[in-house]
Order: structure tokens, then sequence, then C-alpha cells
């Protein structure tokens, strides 16, 4: 009897146990877990993920100040890798649906992305103050939240963000604009060049086009000056370079580049 009262605790554990797996696997809940448990639903509901929740964190580039060209490398490889943080993120989230215990997605992923953005903002304040006064107190934009729990998290460009980019979220997107270089540049430059200078424009093109990709993926992101920060000053500095090396490829064959081709580096938005 002994014997068959243990098989049955054995049959009814393993049977309870499967039904969890189940609830993690399908439903991504973890109350259901924390009711198995003992715990109380109010506590197991701090871990629960629904399936359709992603994190959400302020937005950060339409805080900013206007960010001086010395800085500005610095400052948008920082800004890209918290899109790129936030979007880790997501993935470890999605991945994650019925894992843990109540505290976990707050323990394993929102409290390790605030510590990472806490970070990247710190290297933001620091590269416009070592050219121009510093900007205090961008930590406050690093703590997340999950959807649908408002906190800290906002979606980025949502209320609170005016101007810039998000007021032409409701239009089309717009382009940007750039002047023409490759009318500019001489038919008899030497022939040695005109691969290296050929390729060159069609990297202007390439980097007009990314930028307008952004532009359009950017709707209703940032605020006043999330296009200039983001967008319109780091194509500005890749044309420079650009500009620069076909300067370069024409001295390098015995040509003369023709002037004032730097002063085409600079774009605006279409009107």
């Amino acid at each position: 009897m002994t014997g068959k009262r243990v098989k049955g605790k054995y049959r009814k554990y393993r049977i309870a146990g499967a039904g969890l797996v189940g609830a993690g696997l399908i439903a991504g809940s973890l109350a259901a877990a924390g009711a198995f448990a003992g715990e109380s639903s109010d506590k197991a509901a701090v871990g629960h993920v629904d399936a359709a929740q992603t994190i959400v964190c302020p937005s950060v580039q339409g805080k900013l100040p206007e960010v001086p060209a010395r800085a500005q490398n610095e400052v948008t490889r920082n800004l890209q890798l918290l899109d790129k943080q936030l979007g880790e993120a997501n993935g470890r989230l999605a991945r994650s649906q019925g894992e843990g215990g109540p505290n976990f997605v707050r323990n394993a992923i929102l409290g390790p992305l605030e510590s990472k953005r806490t970070a990247a903002l710190n290297r933001i304040e620091t590269a416009i103050g070592r050219v121009a006064t510093k900007p205090e107190g961008l930590e406050k934009f690093a703590p997340c939240s999950l959807s649908g729990e408002g906190g800290a998290g906002e979606t980025p460009g949502g209320p609170g963000d005016a101007g810039g980019a998000g007021a032409t979220a409701a239009g089309a997107a717009p382009t940007v604009n750039c002047p023409d270089v490759a009318g500019k540049v001489p038919s008899d430059i030497p022939a040695a060049a005109r691969d290296g200078v050929s390729r060159e424009l069609t990297n202007l093109d390439k980097e007009i086009t990314e930028a307008n990709d952004r532009l359009a993926r950017s709707q209703g992101e940032g605020g006043p000056n999330f296009i200039p920060n983001a967008i319109l000053n780091p194509l500005k500095n890749k044309r420079k370079s650009v500009i620069g090396r076909i300067e370069i490829d024409i001295r390098r064959e015995g040509g003369t580049p023709p002037a004032g081709l730097v002063e085409l580096a600079e774009c605006q938005l279409s009107s």
C-alpha cells in the first residue's frame, strides 16, 4: 500500500509539473507557477509577461541640446547603442516567455538594461561636455518598463516630444535634399582617378538613401533636435569624408580638384 501511495504521489507530481510546463509554453503565464507554489496572485503577476508586451524606454534624442560637430560621432554611436540595447532586451523578453519567477523580468532584463543605458547616457554627457556645456541628468532616461505598466517607460515620440521629427508623424516622411557633387566634378580628371571618384560618388548616393530610410523609420521619434542630431549632422560628416577622398584621389593622380567641394556636404530636409 505504501508503495502504491508513493507511486500515486509521483504520478500526481508529474502531471502537475507537465501542466505547468504547458501553461508556461502556451500561455507564457508565470501566474500559474506562482499559484502552484503557493504564491499570491499579486506577487506572481509581477513576473507575468503577456505575449504582446514589449519594453518601452524614454526618448532621449529630443531631450539633448544641439550637439557640437566635434562630439557628433560619439553621441551618434551611443544613441545607436541605446537602440541596439533596447532591441536586444525586447528579443530577450520574447525568448523568455514562461521563464523565471515573479521578479524575473525586472532582475534579468529591465535592471541590466537600465545599467547599460545609464553608461551610454553618461558617455553622451561626457562627449558633449568636452567641447561645450555638459548636459546633466540624462540618467533619468535610463529606466524602462513593460508596455502597459506606465512609469518610466514611454513610447519614443510619445507625449512630451513636440516639433522636429515628431511633427511629421501624421504625414509622409520628409527626405534629405543634398547638393549635387557629381555635377561639380570635371570630366577631365586624370583617367587613373576616375574609378576611385566613381566609387565615392556611389557612396554619396548610398548615404542619402540610408538617411532617407532612417527618416522613414523614425516617424514620430524624438523632439526638435532629433533629425539634426541623429540624421542630418551624421550625414554631413559622412559626406565630408567622402568628398575629402574624392579630392585626394584627384590630387594623387596629378589633377586639381574643383574648389569648394566640401561646401556641398551639408544637406537639408525637403520642404
